[in-house]
């Protein structure tokens, strides 16, 4: 009887366990995989971790320790190891600044963007309030023409021809509609045999020498009108720069750039009472106007002669919405919006590298970017460019510098705003800035991104950060609207 009674429940368990692993089978791969992490005793604390990183899109793994000690006597201060955390690993941000790959640190990259540019202008992160009392201005620089491409116009005709008239190649060399904002012939060549798709590119390939000679132009100017020797101009004053890169609709890089004039001593010392906005206005123009790279001739294209384009703008930067132009925190938070986005979200590119030309015929995007990437290719085998690795920036269509750059006196730094947000999270008990202490820190990189499950779950909690975000931005809204009233 009891034998019976022990089969027949051991039957059962076994037929239960059959059905659980039926219905197992049944789940995705990433409905398993979150069951099997929500059944690890230490998934509250790979939880933590996840949050702590705002739902990173994808995470880099260390594995190591980190030991303080007093430096006289030895004493152990504090300690930290993976050994007891999951997996023995600890999670920390990618830090990619596009939206496209890591939606998270993007925010993250763009907020601090606007905090390294502000501070320029308005002072903090350890720059003097004074500065905002510095001329100042805020510069476009574009490409020159490489070719007509259709245009949005706000409701006027893209490029209107009496006479009609078609290129060599048959195609008319006008366009007489009416083209709507988001219209996707937007930026593309009326002709794509008449466009200069060689310049184009090598125009991308040289345009951080084209900004280090506009900023040298620019000194050269205002030593000039002073009088000075250009050796000795910052003994009167500094010029300082910051920049991004943005595509426009024709898939060419412009430059927005901020322009500061400061005393020797820089940020917040004056400078000379004859360094006025308009002289650096007038420096900046007659920069824009002067700089130019010459391209070494070449039986495949000829001889390039780069230049920036005619279209500049040149505007006083404002502390205040008073007067006319954009003010600090405006162009603050237009340098931040752009630093984000990558190629692929421009539409003048891609995110990723190619590696061949089959790539390149592959890729998702419009014919005009295609024709750039592939005549980067084309450009990349020639032996007298080879310095320039267009192949190896043909995703990019040959721009191969950094979006945002600086001059080193300009503001503060993204390393130091980072250190400063890790000091805040970790509170103002943390020893390790003192010289009484050692600390020891032995890390390695063990890993990179998820499991599908661990993908799911930390897109819920990057979910939840942009609806906390946009929760904070209505309150503040609504309170504004509220004193209005």
């Amino acid at each position: 009887m009891f034998n019976t009674s022990h089969e027949v429940t051991t039957s059962n368990s076994r037929s239960a366990e059959l059905e659980r692993e039926k219905r197992l089978r049944m789940l995705s791969d990433a409905d398993r995989d979150i069951i099997r992490l929500a059944n690890d005793p230490l998934f509250p604390r790979w939880l933590e971790q996840i949050r702590a990183i705002g739902g990173c899109a994808h995470p880099i793994y260390l594995s190591g320790s980190t030991v303080t000690r007093d430096a006289l006597t030895g004493e152990l201060i504090s300690s930290y190891s993976t050994a007891g955390e999951p997996g023995e690993r600890l999670a920390v941000r990618c830090r990619n600044r596009r939206a496209s790959v890591c939606e998270p640190c993007s925010y993250l990259h763009a907020g601090d963007t606007y905090q390294l540019i502000r501070a320029g202008l308005s002072g903090g992160k350890n720059v003097p309030g004074a500065v905002r009392n510095q001329p100042r201005l805020f510069v476009t620089l574009t490409a020159p023409s490489f070719g007509s491409v259709h245009r949005f116009l706000d409701g006027e005709r893209c490029r209107p021809r009496r006479d009609g008239g078609e290129c060599e190649h048959g195609r008319p060399v006008g366009c007489g509609l009416v083209h709507a904002e988001n219209d996707t012939a937007l930026g593309r060549p009326l002709c794509a045999d008449c466009y200069d798709h060689v310049a184009h590119v090598l125009w991308h390939a040289h345009a951080g020498r084209l900004w280090d000679r506009f900023t040298t132009a620019v000194r050269r100017h205002l030593a000039s009108a002073a009088g000075i020797p250009r050796s000795k101009l910052r003994d009167h004053l500094v010029v300082s720069f910051a920049k991004v890169a943005e595509y426009q609709k024709r898939a060419a890089i412009h430059f927005h750039g901020v322009v500061r004039l400061d005393g020797p001593a820089g940020p917040g010392d004056p400078s000379p009472d004859w360094a006025t906005a308009q002289l650096l206005t007038d420096a900046v123009h007659t920069a824009a106007q002067s700089a130019n790279v010459r391209v070494p001739g070449s039986d495949a294209y000829g001889t390039e002669l780069l230049a920036f384009g005619t279209q500049l703008a040149v505007r006083p930067i404002w502390s205040f919405a008073d007067d006319e132009g954009p003010t600090d925190d405006a162009v603050a938070a237009y340098v931040a919006k752009y630093v984000s986005k990558g190629t692929a979200e421009t539409g003048a590119g891609l995110d990723y590298r190619v590696t061949s030309l089959d790539d390149i015929h592959a890729a998702v995007v419009t014919s005009h970017v295609g024709a750039l990437m592939a005549t980067c290719w084309r450009l990349g085998g020639l032996p007298e460019l080879e310095r320039l690795r267009l192949r190896s920036w043909a995703h990019t269509l040959g721009y191969r510098g950094h979006i945002l750059t600086k001059s080193r006196r300009y503001s503060t730094t993204y390393t130091a705003l980072r250190e400063e947000r890790a000091e805040y999270r970790r509170g103002d008990t943390d020893p390790t800035d003192s010289p009484a202490v050692v600390t020891d820190s032995n890390w390695r990189y063990v890993g990179s991104g998820y499991t599908a499950g661990a993908a799911l779950v930390a897109a819920g909690i990057a979910e939840d950060h942009v609806m906390s975000r946009q929760l904070a931005r209505e309150a503040i809204e609504d309170e504004g609207r509220g004193w209005e009233l």
